[in-house]
């Protein structure tokens, strides 16, 4: 079942709607990440339908050589990361309005997260290379 999410940055500058099949949030535990929000990113994956209003308020940051992050240029609020190969968005799940219904399912990067924090939720754990495996990204 289809299910449309809105969401904004903290100044609403930007605005974005995104159409989930799933309530599955996943984290990483990458050093990029948690450089970039001080601590994991709990994401929400979107392969198409994310539609963003202010766009022109967005800047990217070329992370690596196959992905880039985004954010608003306003205010700082992360938007999302973004695979440059396919388009595929990964959206920081607070970003969103709805915040009940999400279930954490996977955790990547596993390898690289720090020994002074732990999740209580049992899930499905992959290492950066297996992650990549999974988006055909090497």
């Amino acid at each position: 079942m289809a299910i449309s999410h809105q969401g904004t940055c903290l100044c609403g500058t930007v605005s974005v709607t995104v159409t989930t099949k799933s309530n599955h949030v996943g984290v990483c535990h990458c050093l990029m990440c948690r450089k970039w929000g001080g601590g994991p990113m709990f994401a929400v994956d979107f392969a198409e339908d994310v539609d963003f209003k202010g766009a022109e308020h967005i800047a990217t940051f070329s992370s690596s050589d196959w992905a880039e992050r985004g954010f608003c240029r306003q205010c700082g609020t992360h938007l999302f990361y973004r695979l440059k190969q396919n388009g595929h968005y990964a959206l920081p799940v607070g970003l969103l309005d709805s915040t009940d219904a999400w279930k954490i399912t996977e955790q990547i990067f596993i390898e690289q997260k720090p020994a002074y924090y732990s999740l209580a939720e049992k899930t499905k754990q992959l290492t950066g290379k297996e992650a990549f495996a999974q988006y055909d990204q090497q």
